[in-house]
């Protein structure tokens, strides 16, 4: 894999984020995008081994566009300075918990969880806590877990329980998130150093217990 040209390319695009300079540079972005594209690839042969909830999904499912929708936004860039994947069932589009990877100079990272679940979703992860507080507590808070994603995101996160819920529920705060992400930030040097796809993979393990539990409940 070149990261280093991929992070090369993404700083270039970061100074000069106009279709002029992205039209001149096409080619080179084809051929990174591609790499990316083979990245992934090559990380969901034994990330599908782990996850079985993967099924058979592919790269080209679970890429993301480089081009933002800029129609309501105030910033009118019409390009993303990222890559990333949504690795899961179905791709990036789906409903399962999945694994997030991100690459962007000095603020790469690595996601795992369910992100904006649809109503119905969010009521079922939920359900899915109230029944079995002890099991998602115990992945929390499981040592290895714990130290590499201290805390699951509390973005959009509730101030008061959700409906129909106990208040004195010993998991009422798990309760009130809205998305149920982790985060780990990574390096640039992440990428340019040997084995990329094992360190991702070490990750992922981490990261397979939450996310077999979400499923569990998206599944029902």
């Amino acid at each position: 894999m070149d990261f280093y040209s991929i992070l090369n390319f993404l700083v270039r695009l970061q100074m000069n984020n106009d279709r002029n300079w992205f039209h001149e540079h096409k080619l080179e972005y084809d051929e990174v995008r591609a790499d990316f594209e083979n990245f992934i690839n090559r990380l969901i042969v034994p990330l599908a081994q782990l996850d079985p909830d993967l099924g058979t999904v592919t790269a080209n499912e679970s890429v993301f566009r480089i081009y933002r929708d800029i129609r309501f936004s105030h910033d009118k860039t019409p390009y993303k300075t990222h890559f990333s994947a949504f690795i899961a069932n179905g791709g990036k589009k789906t409903r399962f918990a999945g694994y997030y990877i991100h690459i962007q100079p000095d603020e790469s990272f690595f996601a795992g969880g369910i992100y904006n679940p649809d109503p119905a979703t969010l009521e079922s992860v939920r359900n899915e806590i109230y029944h079995y507080p002890d099991e998602i507590r115990s992945i929390l808070d499981n040592r290895k877990f714990k130290k590499t994603f201290p805390e699951l995101s509390d973005e959009d996160r509730l101030k008061k329980p959700p409906l129909g819920y106990p208040k004195d529920f010993k998991e009422i705060e798990l309760l009130k998130n809205k998305h149920f992400i982790t985060h780990y930030p990574l390096e640039n040097e992440f990428f340019l150093q040997d084995g990329v796809i094992d360190r991702i993979m070490e990750l992922c393990k981490i990261q397979y217990p939450l996310n077999a539990f979400l499923n569990r409940a998206v599944k029902g």
